[in-house]
């Protein structure tokens, strides 16, 4: 028998009322939930058998859904799922001995909710309206050809400029809505994080932490990006606990 861990979260003013939340709760093959504390977090944590454990889609998705209920009442850190430990005391000196940690990474997230954006858009499009020309017919070229008096190099060599150019030129795009984008979250104080190019169709991948009382107002900021650059496609997901904006190593 072990222990897993669901999340770490910072005491309440009202302490029983974490409690009472968990009373209405179960964990994963229905287990009740427990308590653990140390100098004012609190691990939330439930029995569990780690032989008889599936890790599988259904299990992880009950996992997220008890860190998603508990996250509209209290300040938490996500913790991975399938984190076990031996027992109670083992949670307590992880807890003790990570304490700055933990309650430095609590500070961050207090109040805060994460949410996700991807921009999607057609390439072929994209590229075809920054209007590159090909290139190479320069002098330069003209030699390259003379000196290896094949056309089919030179017309190798004129695919690849043109394709290097109109990468170029779709990364220079991306890096400004990037840059767009972060001009317009600025009012809100978030924390943002972004992957470009993870696909050609998804050109912007982004995270960020944000005040909870700002969701309305970041919901109005995206529909006005997507109305600016409607040759794109904005997609945002959330409010999730901070999943993403957790910066801690568990020794």
């Amino acid at each position: 028998m072990g222990k897993l861990i669901y999340t770490i979260i910072k005491a309440s003013e009202e302490p029983r009322q974490l409690t009472r939340v968990l009373s209405g709760m179960h964990g994963i093959s229905n287990a009740e939930f427990l308590e653990v504390s140390c100098e004012g977090i609190t691990a939330v944590v439930c029995d569990i058998q780690k032989t008889g454990m599936v890790a599988g889609h259904a299990s992880a998705m009950d996992y997220a859904g008890v860190i998603e209920k508990l996250s509209k009442d209290f300040t938490l850190l996500p913790v991975r799922f399938g984190s076990i430990m031996e027992s109670d005391d083992d949670i307590r000196k992880m807890l003790s001995g990570n304490h700055l940690e933990i309650k430095k990474n609590l500070l961050k997230v207090e109040g805060k909710v994460e949410f996700g954006l991807k921009v999607f858009c057609d390439t072929e499009k994209l590229k075809s309206a920054r209007n590159i020309e090909p290139g190479m017919k320069t002098k330069s070229a003209t030699e390259a050809g003379a000196l290896h008096n094949n056309s089919v190099y030179l017309d190798y060599v004129n695919k690849k400029l043109t394709e290097y150019r109109l990468e170029e030129s779709v990364l220079s795009y991306v890096n400004s809505v990037i840059e767009e984008i972060t001009d317009c979250f600025a009012g809100f104080e978030a924390s943002g994080k972004f992957n470009k190019m993870v696909s050609p169709a998804n050109i912007i991948d982004a995270l960020f932490l944000i005040k909870k009382e700002m969701t309305a107002e970041l919901i109005s900021v995206v529909q006005d990006l997507q109305t600016r650059y409607s040759d794109l496609n904005f997609i945002l997901t959330g409010p999730w606990p901070p999943y993403n904006f957790v910066d801690i190593t568990i020794s």
